[in-house]
């Protein structure tokens, strides 16, 4: 049966003009006369049978229909750009992997071993995307992710990576050359706190013998790497995982006011859809990523 779809001409056409409100724009943005625009969009109408623009004292507007369609044309024609552009760089004998990460591990750490992998297998394409939140494996287009543990992950199998350790970090210059000499001297500065972790500094606090209500004050930053950035520029003391500020620590351009081991509420995981299990790129990322995080295990014990 023959689909109900319009001309990408036309779906083309009408998204440009949505987007700008204007059939002049549209057309020079598309490289079309402005009575080809025109003429384009009242097929669309007609093949739909609504209207999709109206006119209030020559101001071009989008009807209540047009603004509900044009989004969802506007996301489609993106997807279907994306999609095309994969095809076209297709590679026969090579596997092609879409792996969402959570963004700043993706940064601090996968991305200096990434070439690691790409060493060992290099016929293996890894695509990464930055995703903070989990997300249904059904409704998106990602081959594996790496995330904290979550019911959302539904009809999928996880692989244990490592479990964070969350550690105090601040800019030297804020407390001097020295270090606090108690736990308690922390809630002396500015705590800086995880959005989405507003309990993190309660519980360091309450695990290091010091119970105080100031442990929930402070600014609120929703990406670890945010949070790093304001403790380097000297905004205060930001509780982030030591994964994350290894070479900040290393180089000197952050320091442990109180050292204190301290195992986070999270544990990282390789998640990947039970249907993807016997995909050999899978199976190979995920192989990698257990003998890596292993080693980082083992390295990260002896310090």
């Amino acid at each position: 049966m023959r689909r109900k779809i319009p001309g990408t001409s036309m779906l083309e056409a009408f998204e440009s003009a949505a987007r700008h409100l204007s059939f002049t724009r549209a057309a020079e943005e598309l490289s079309y006369t402005e009575g080809a625009i025109s003429r384009k969009i009242a097929m669309l109408e007609d093949y739909l049978g609504v209207k999709l623009f109206s006119r209030v004292k020559k101001r071009l507007l989008l009807t209540e229909a047009g603004r509900n369609y044009s989004q969802t044309v506007r996301a489609t024609l993106d997807r279907l750009e994306i999609e095309t552009t994969l095809a076209m760089a297709h590679d026969e004998g090579r596997v092609a992997l879409e792996l969402a990460v959570l963004p700043t591990f993706g940064l601090k750490w996968l991305m200096p071993r990434l070439e690691q992998f790409r060493l060992q297998h290099p016929l293996i394409t890894l695509n990464v995307t930055a995703r903070e939140d989990p997300f249904l494996f059904s409704e998106e287009g990602f081959d594996a992710a790496i995330h904290f543990d979550h019911p959302v992950w539904t009809n999928a199998v996880s692989t244990y990576l490592f479990t964070e350790e969350l550690v105090p970090v601040c800019s030297p210059a804020l407390i001097g050359a020295l270090q606090c000499k108690r736990p308690a001297d922390l809630l002396a500065h500015v705590l800086l706190h995880k959005s989405g972790r507003p309990e993190a500094w309660s519980r360091w606090f309450e695990l290091a013998g010091v119970a105080d209500v100031r442990a929930l004050k402070g600014p609120r930053y929703n990406m670890h790497a945010m949070l790093i950035e304001a403790a380097r520029a000297g905004a205060g003391i930001a509780l982030v995982p030591r994964t994350y500020v290894a070479d900040e620590i290393a180089g000197g351009q952050l320091t442990i006011p109180w050292e204190m081991r301290v195992p986070g509420a999270k544990d990282y995981y390789f998640i990947a859809p039970e249907d993807k299990q016997g995909n050999p790129g899978v199976q190979a990322l995920r192989d990698w990523l257990r003998a890596v995080s292993e080693q980082y295990r083992k390295e990260h014990d002896r310090n």
